[in-house]
């Protein structure tokens, strides 16, 4: 995916994780679910015992499998590939399938690469929603309790070490796309699903965690801005 120069790359960079694209799953049929079940003074140790799970390990490396379908065409994509976090640095996303691309998600850039040496390079110097964003977005996949509080009404259930977390965005860069979000796992985050306000919807399938001590010298390049 290659965006358009300046700030609206950033936007499309965000768009790119957070899967806004017309789906045919609606944030309405898809049920209450956990949202029936706000995180409150039974559920609060729990939580923040599976938050405390998930960012135990600041490095994670694993696959995931993203399905996007296209309500208005009938038909869906699916795409697939790697991706790393790091909680002091960012993500990257590389994408395998169908077609090869690399996003590097850092603190304050972002990074566009394809095949061949093609890259976009952003700073994000000035952009605040972008910066907010990017806070928000790391807290969601390293379950950085604090962050999810202060930044979502949290709703939450659990039954032996499976759990599932609701997201309904109380900060505003968030809620201006995202009318929720869904996170399920165990000792990691299996899967994400993200509902727009518009009520479509995409999940990631998170899989082959594991959790390196330190991050190779490529992947170091890659969380490095030029």
């Amino acid at each position: 995916m290659i965006c358009a120069s300046g700030k609206s790359a950033f936007l499309c960079g965000l768009l790119f994780i957070f899967g806004f694209t017309p789906c045919l799953l609606n944030a309405q049929s898809s049920g209450d679910g956990v949202f029936r079940y706000p995180l409150g003074s039974q559920t609060e140790k729990a939580f923040l015992a599976t938050c405390q799970k998930l960012s135990e390990h600041p490095l994670i490396r694993g696959s995931f499998d993203q399905e996007k379908i296209f309500g208005r065409y009938n038909r869906s994509l699916k795409s697939s590939g790697n991706f790393i976090i790091a909680a002091q640095l960012g993500m990257v996303w590389n994408t395998v399938k169908p077609f090869p691309s690399t996003l590097a998600l850092g603190k304050d850039f972002l990074i566009q690469s394809r095949p061949g040496g093609q890259k976009n390079v952003l700073s994000a110097q000035g952009n605040e929603t972008f910066l907010r964003m990017a806070d928000v977005l790391n807290a969601v996949f390293s379950g950085n309790s604090r962050a999810l509080v202060d930044n979502f009404k949290v709703f939450y259930q659990s039954a032996g070490n499976v759990w599932e977390i609701g997201l309904s965005p109380s900060d505003t860069a968030i809620n201006a796309f995202a009318e929720k979000i869904i996170m399920k796992g165990d000792a990691a985050i299996r899967s994400i699903q993200i509902f727009e306000q518009n009520g479509d919807s995409i999940i990631y399938n998170l899989s082959n965690h594991s959790y390196p001590a330190q991050l190779d010298n490529h992947e170091k390049s890659l969380f490095t801005y030029p």
